[in-house]
Order: C-alpha cells, then structure tokens, then sequence
C-alpha cells in the first residue's frame, strides 16, 4: 500500500520523534510504501530513515522552492512546481493518508484532503494521527462541526482519528483488506 504522511520538516521533540519512529518501522515492516514531502529533514526524515530502514520504499514529491531538501536516497522523487501540484501529486500517487504532527503547511494539506473526500474527489481513507494529544483541539472542533450540522457526511466517513501508529497503520491495512 502506497500510504501518505503529512508531517513536519521541523527538528521536534522526542515525544513526537520516537512513535514517528515506530510508525514508519511498521510501515516499512509491513512492505509498504512511504509518500511523503520528500524533505530530509526533521519528522520528514524520521519517518523516511525508518520506513528505509525497516525495508519499505521511499516516493517523495517536493516542490521546486524546497528541491535543495529533497531526499536523495529516495526510491522515485517528483519535483513540482508548486505546493498546489505537490498535494495533488502526493494524494494522486497514494491509496490512504495519514497526517501526523505539523504546522499551517500539514494544517493545510489536511484540510484540502479532508475538503476533497467530503466532496467525492477521493474515498481514500484518512487518518489523523493523535500523537501526544496533538490534534485533540481539532477533534473537538471537529465534533462541533458535525453535531452542528456543518459536515454532509458523518464525521467517521471523513475522518479516523487514531492515537499512535499501530492504530493507524491497522486501520488502513482493515480498510484496504490486508
């Protein structure tokens, strides 16, 4: 399974480091493929150092403006010439999303995926993975959006929140029928 992660390429602490780790060993373990941002820097590189390492593939798309990060040990890189094609490239060449940590970049990449799904563009499925409680606000807010009836499709349909990797990587492995 080609599975995308939207994480940070910023340098984080441990108590996002070490699961980022441990997922992206199961998701090498599992024979899977990582798409990703392509960056080798920070969770980016955590999480393509460990899918590697564990024996999985590596498919980045970067963006030009940032080509001078991309990783070069990569299985494929695809270089865009915006942030717009690098999201539709990165959904494009995977079968489910998991967005992990992250600032207005993975913010942003999360809400256009979880815009497009709720629309019918995609039905892959969507994992935000709760590390540390990262995304408890936007659970709840979330929540408000579908009690208050701002979202056509129920919340589960949308979006599986998972709190660490063996959740997520289970999840998607129960919705793909591995």
């Amino acid at each position: 399974m080609n599975i995308c992660v939207f994480c940070s390429a910023a340098d984080l602490d441990d108590r996002y480091v070490t699961p980022a780790r441990e997922f992206a060993e199961r998701i090498g373990k599992g024979g899977h493929t990582l798409v990703w941002g392509g960056s080798d820097t920070g969770l980016m590189k955590v999480m393509a150092d460990g899918v590697q390492e564990a024996g999985g593939k590596l498919l980045g798309v970067s963006v030009e403006f940032l080509a001078d990060k991309a990783r070069a040990g990569a299985d494929e890189m695809v270089i865009t010439k915006d942030l717009a094609e690098r999201k539709a490239q990165l959904l494009a060449r995977a079968d489910a999303v998991v967005v992990m940590v992250g600032g207005t970049g993975t913010l942003d990449e999360a809400t256009e995926i979880l815009e497009l799904r709720k629309h019918g563009m995609h039905s892959k499925p969507v994992v935000l993975l709760n590390t540390a409680g990262f995304y408890d606000g936007l659970k709840s807010q979330f929540e408000r959006m579908a009690a208050e009836g701002f979202l056509p499709v129920p919340l589960a349909d949308l979006v599986h929140f998972a709190e660490d990797g063996a959740g997520a990587l289970a999840y998607l492995e129960q919705q793909a029928g591995i």
